[in-house]
């Protein structure tokens, strides 16, 4: 967490040191644009606790290609979904490797972007919206799991970094309420506990504007 903060700290203070600066690129209203990269999704620590087994949960970070694909209705405004490939995670029991699920989390987000439509090749943006994850593949060891898809509010900040008319650098993250309701079966009972994953999503690539 502190790594994310201290990184996009710097991001702030590269945007305030330039800003004023640019070139004659004005993205803004009617654009559609994509970025693309690698993203990490760091869950929370203290997932949950499976009271009937006495065993906390832990889930593991992940890896993998992001991608999002974003309209600019205003100079100022726009729209922006966020999509992945399934991201695979480890889920430790009371520090114990036991279990793993696959997940996709699209996510919709409304975008303000301070500097939309000047000439500054500097544009960071804010955004607020809403998170769907579907749940696949679970496997527990000692039994069976199934995580329920979830709904949740996200918030996101991020920068590009304006190279010509069509190419950036990006960087952005999310905040994610995820929550599933979860069932684990062990030898024929089954327990069940609300898992509170609420990741930062940490993505850095390249973004090409249409």
């Amino acid at each position: 967490m502190n790594t994310i903060l201290r990184r996009f700290s710097v991001a702030g203070l590269a945007t305030i040191t330039v800003l004023g600066t640019g070139n004659a690129f004005a993205y803004g209203a009617g654009d559609w644009f994509t970025h693309f990269g690698v993203a990490k999704v760091s869950p929370k620590s203290d997932n949950g606790h499976f009271g009937g087994l006495d065993m906390d949960v832990d889930v593991d970070d992940d890896t993998g290609f992001a991608f999002t694909l974003g309209y600019r209705f205003l100079d100022n405004w726009g729209v922006e979904l966020l999509a992945a490939q399934p991201f695979k995670h480890d889920i430790n029991l009371n520090g114990d490797d036991l279990a793993s699920t696959k997940h996709l989390p699209p996510t919709l987000t409304l975008q303000y972007y301070p500097l939309g439509g000047t000439d500054a090749w500097v544009q960071p943006y804010i955004g607020a919206g809403v998170n769907y994850t579907h749940f696949s593949d679970e496997d527990l060891d000692v039994g069976s799991l199934d995580l329920d898809d979830s709904w949740g509010a996200a918030g996101q900040l991020g920068v590009d970094l304006l190279v010509d008319d069509h190419w950036s650098f990006n960087a952005a993250a999310w905040y994610i309420d995820i929550d599933s309701d979860a069932t684990a079966k062990v030898g024929g009972q089954s327990y069940d506990t609300t898992v509170h994953i609420d990741p930062w999503v940490v993505m850095a690539g390249v973004g090409y504007r249409f």
